[in-house]
């Protein structure tokens, strides 16, 4: 194996899975890469070790967000100018006053406060498929606790909500023929999504309520409150990220103890090490396989010559499995420790949902490993077809009935 053989802008190179293969010899031999672009993109630097990728995280102002996205295609200047609206594609110092205004929201101290009503959902969820002795794990287990707690953070009400999930999944599955059959219906994703959040925000404006989109849509940054594309771009950040990458933690993470029965059984028999565990499973299953960043001036890493507006991206399955870092990075072990894995990424860009997610996967999977501790694979699961998020579009399971 060598560098150039798999192509890392084609989604179709990751069609069996992460290629862990080839990323572990790229950590070995050319830790700092380039990869040359399908469709006669201009080609962008492979960043796959985890002291490299802090570095680029940690530089916003050398390695930039804002000036070309964090995707590695290159949009048209008037897309590029919408989605520069998206807190995920800014720079300092908009992006610390942008996320000054919704980290309230999602402090440990606040996060602690939903433990009881998150459970109840848990229960809930798995109440309803517990006494079939099968079902389809992603859109009746894993896809639902996301879904429910950013709609009710947001304030999208019950009815509403599988609709934002549909337009979430069209949104994230834009390489994925079976998922979004042409870009112009990812398009119209957007447009719905847009439409969705002004009707919210004129909710939050003429009859508040306690909910993120009432605190936002009236919320200022340096004396002026968000444009109606700001707002609108808040809430489409807030149900993306919020639904698609715990809903692929949870069904990975479930996998995965499929496949360790003997690490199963360690939480079954010590549901205390379930917060230890959900580390692994975001370390070796991340859900976001890249982001992009962009040079904004010459510099170097490892020796390697990066020029200003060269295209930067960092990969988080493979800086998680860094050997100079994590001993026997292949090994799926629920106790690691220590475990200071990258999967929330670093620097000005750690995910803000970071203390709820972890708090919706401990609750998930308490739940489903006592109610359902003999879940076995029905059918192998089915992998989405992209180079950006490591999802399952489905995985059907079964079990004993409860």
């Amino acid at each position: 194996m060598k560098i150039g053989d798999a192509d890392l802008s084609d989604p179709r190179a990751f069609d069996g899975g992460f290629p862990h293969e080839y990323f572990r010899m790229l950590r070995r031999d050319a830790p700092v890469s380039w990869n040359a672009e399908r469709d006669g993109g201009p080609g962008f630097w492979v960043i796959t070790k985890y002291d490299d990728l802090k570095q680029v995280s940690r530089e916003p102002n050398l390695f930039s967000s804002w000036r070309g996205g964090t995707n590695i295609f290159d949009p048209p200047e008037n897309t590029l100018m919408e989605l520069r609206a998206i807190m995920l594609n800014m720079d300092p110092p908009q992006h610390v006053k942008f996320r000054r205004l919704v980290q309230k929201g999602f402090t440990p101290r606040m996060v602690t406060r939903l433990e009881e009503h998150i459970r109840d959902m848990a229960r809930t969820i798995v109440d309803r498929v517990a006494h079939k002795g099968e079902c389809e794990f992603v859109s009746e287990i894993a896809a639902e606790l996301p879904m429910q707690v950013i709609c009710e953070l947001v304030g999208v009400p019950e009815e509403d909500r599988r609709r934002v999930y549909d337009l979430s999944n069209l949104m994230i599955g834009f390489d994925d023929p079976e998922v979004q059959a042409s870009r112009e219906q990812g398009k119209q994703a957007g447009i719905e999504m847009f439409m969705y959040a002004a009707k919210l925000a004129e909710q939050g404006r003429t009859q508040p309520a306690d909910n993120l989109a009432t605190a936002l849509v009236n919320a200022e940054v340096d004396g002026e409150k968000l444009t109606e594309l700001e707002f609108n771009s808040f809430f489409l950040l807030l149900a993306v990220a919020g639904n698609e990458t715990t809903r692929t933690v949870t069904a990975h993470g479930m996998r995965l103890l499929m496949e360790h029965p003997d690490q199963r059984r360690r939480l079954i028999d010590n549901p205390g090490l379930i917060p230890s565990a959900i580390e692994e499973i975001l370390r070796y299953n991340p859900p976001v396989m890249y982001f992009r960043r962009t040079a904004t001036a010459d510099t170097e890493i490892r020796a390697t010559k990066i020029r200003a507006g060269d295209k930067v991206t960092m990969w988080y399955p493979s800086v998680n499995r860094d050997e100079d870092v994590f001993p026997d990075p292949d090994r799926f072990d629920v106790a690691r420790s220590p475990n200071e894995h990258l999967a929330f990424g670093i620097g000005e860009h750690f995910c803000l949902g970071a203390n709820l997610a972890r708090l919706e996967l401990k609750v998930i999977f308490e739940e489903l490993l006592r109610r359902l501790p003999d879940m076995e694979p029905a059918a192998p699961p089915r992998l989405l077809r992209s180079n950006f998020i490591d999802g399952i579009k489905e995985m059907r399971v079964k079990f004993a009935p409860s």
